[in-house]
């Protein structure tokens, strides 16, 4: 019997996307799905001028989808007067946590609880998927799906989004390369578990961003991810403030030219990942420097922590996954980002130098990386090295499985 699969969805001023969204549910292959949706606001958005249009789309959403009457949908409303957050309990992560939370006091343990987004698109086949994947791999905690932000016609918005999805791309590519365990993305249009990991993990962490990374960061600390999921989704490419990080604030300080934020880390910083991962067997037995010591001190002093986890681990293999656990996704990009003015080279620079190593196949034209610039090559030449770098990555991850 094939798992059901519990969809849940932050909806916040998302009111043009919501027919898009349930025509894709409805196209599923996999018809054994239900869906939890939370729109939601804060509840004193309604007192403020700025903030009125926003409750009254999450409205027209209410309304629209209660008018619906999908009997696979379910509503849950953090939006009318008197029932949006208060206080510091707000954002998307609340909204996700409490779509997700509910959605795992439906499901039985094996069921998939999905995280998605309303501005997102996603192909008939994406249910099954990830059905697929988890059938495929039981022992894994996670799924991390392979996304690709589709074009729009508008140079400004292109430029935008392949430039902080190079930066990603960039990211994710040097991490399999050096084959740490902490190589996926974490996007929260795209990632799943089942319900006994979503409970097991203690559920999604509410952060006011981030809470993606948060979420795939605990599950990757409890088992494997998987990163070979078949399915590509297609996040929307738009300008959005509704988080304070991510690809939509990304976008909206990036149009200004300021990515100081989303750096090309130099893959000189990730082999220097890769040596402190390495040193993990021989660490059990002697201090050896490190170059993540700094990012690794103990209790906020100066030496490393290794001693502190020999001290409470039994064996070499409870040390070495403690010593993964320390040096987590969070740590690492705290290090890539101190180290990064270290090396030298421009963004471009580095992106040019890291992808003509990796294109042993000649693929790419030389006339591309000839003054390549972000905010001046054509949007063409840096969309063929979006793709490149897509196909680079998914051949990656079909390779590993999981990480």
């Amino acid at each position: 019997m094939l798992p059901k699969v519990f969809a849940t969805i932050p909806v916040l001023d998302e009111f043009d996307n919501l027919p898009g969204l349930i025509s894709d549910l409805n196209r599923q292959t996999i018809q054994d799905w239900q869906a939890i949706v939370c729109v939601n606001q804060p509840d004193d958005w309604w007192n403020d001028k700025k903030k009125a249009w926003v409750c009254q789309q999450n409205q027209r959403s209410l309304d629209w989808l209660r008018d619906l009457g999908h009997p696979q949908v379910h509503l849950i409303d953090k939006s009318s007067q008197g029932k949006g957050w208060k206080g510091k309990q707000h954002g998307v992560g609340w909204a996700r946590k409490t779509a997700m939370d509910y959605a795992a006091s439906l499901a039985e343990s094996n069921d998939l609880i999905v995280s998605m987004d309303a501005d997102t698109s996603y192909l008939p086949d994406f249910f099954a998927s990830l059905i697929k994947a988890a059938a495929d791999h039981p022992e894994a905690r996670g799924i991390s799906v392979p996304y690709y932000h589709r074009l729009t016609g508008d140079e400004v918005t292109d430029r935008c989004i392949l430039r902080y999805e190079l930066y990603m791309r960039n990211y994710a590519l040097n991490m399999l390369l050096i084959e740490n365990p902490y190589a996926f993305s974490a996007i929260g249009s795209g990632m799943a578990c089942k319900a006994k990991d979503y409970r097991q993990v203690g559920g999604l962490t509410p952060k006011m961003s981030g809470e993606d990374f948060y979420f795939m960061l605990k599950l990757r600390k409890a088992g494997h991810i998987i990163v070979d999921s078949a399915e590509t989704i297609y996040p929307a490419a738009r300008f959005s403030d509704r988080v304070y990080f991510g690809t939509g604030p990304a976008m909206i300080k990036g149009r200004t030219g300021d990515w100081s934020s989303y750096p090309v880390y130099a893959a000189e910083a990730f082999a220097e990942v890769k040596q402190t991962f390495e040193t993990f067997n021989s660490l059990y037995y002697t201090d050896i420097p490190t170059p993540m010591d700094p990012w690794l001190s103990s209790s906020g002093k100066d030496e490393p922590v290794w001693q502190l986890l020999r001290t409470n681990t039994a064996t070499e293999a409870g040390f070495q996954k403690a010593c993964m656990q320390k040096a987590d996704a969070l740590r690492i990009l705290q290090f890539l980002k101190a180290e990064n003015g270290n090396y030298p080279g421009t963004d471009e620079e580095r992106l040019s130098t890291f992808l003509k190593g990796l294109d042993t196949e000649q693929e790419l034209d030389n006339r591309i990386f000839s003054n390549l610039s972000f905010g001046h090559s054509p949007v063409e030449h840096l969309n063929t090295l979006r793709d490149f770098m897509f196909r680079c990555e998914r051949n990656l991850q079909t390779q590993k499985g999981m990480v």
